[in-house]
């Protein structure tokens, strides 16, 4: 048997987070240590998030989500702003079929801002695809900016306030969850980064105020199944207390 099946077979389905979130670093440092161009290192990260997701419908994970390019990223090179764009939409593009043939429902969160509006379009006509599906909620948080999200949210709420549409005074945490990319989620249980780096760079900011976090070395594009296993029985063996003894 190998390590996967393995690691598989000792995973509690009783105990498996409901939702992970993963911060997928390192493709770069990847790609310079193959003597490789960054791009490289993004095209073999594609096949990461492959694997993963293929893991996550093996385990019957029930949300995943992932951060695939963040406002911070317009900061980057204009070539690999680019080729990232095209990485993203290519690989949605030849996935979806795939995904929705195996129940998974995709979802792109995040911001419009900076996107042509054709390029939006395609992705949510791919998207599409897979809404009649009820298996794994895969989540790809594209042009995302945790900041941002709470600023939209406000700019949302502040609106229907305006109009009527809600009390302030009766407002609280669950109502303002809504106004967020994720309002039709759970948070996260569990928080995954790789590369050794260990900050949450703007991800999920509100949602994982009692996620349950986990940093590993293993950069992104040799993050496989094993690693991902290795990731969920860490978690399996927390004891949640949420504040409390």
């Amino acid at each position: 048997m190998d390590r996967f099946n393995i690691l598989k077979e000792q995973i509690e389905a009783s105990k498996l987070p409901q939702h992970v979130a993963i911060i997928m670093d390192g493709n770069g440092r990847w790609a310079k240590k193959k003597g490789a161009g960054r791009l490289f290192g993004h095209k073999n990260g594609v096949e990461s998030v492959r694997a993963i997701v293929e893991a996550s419908v093996e385990i019957g994970l029930q949300y995943l989500t992932i951060y695939a390019f963040s406002t911070e990223n317009w900061n980057r090179p204009d070539e690999e702003i680019t080729g990232l764009l095209r990485l993203i939409l290519d690989s949605l593009i030849n996935e979806i079929d795939a995904m929705s043939n195996n129940n998974i429902v995709v979802r792109f969160i995040g911001s419009g801002l900076n996107l042509r509006k054709d390029y939006l379009d395609k992705i949510h006509n791919e998207c599409r695809k897979s809404w009649n599906n009820t298996g794994l909620n895969f989540n790809i948080a594209m042009n995302y900016g945790g900041r941002l999200e709470i600023l939209e949210a406000v700019k949302r709420l502040v609106q229907d306030v305006k109009e009527d549409k809600i009390d302030i005074d009766k407002l609280d945490e669950r109502e303002f969850e809504k106004y967020l990319y994720t309002g039709k989620f759970p948070d996260p249980d569990f928080l995954i980064r790789t590369s050794g780096e260990k900050r949450m760079s703007n991800f999920l900011i509100w949602q994982t105020a009692y996620t349950e976090l986990y940093f590993t070395d293993v950069l992104w594009p040799d993050f496989k199944k094993v690693s991902f296993l290795e990731a969920i029985l860490d978690f399996q063996s927390r004891n949640r207390r949420f504040g409390g003894i």
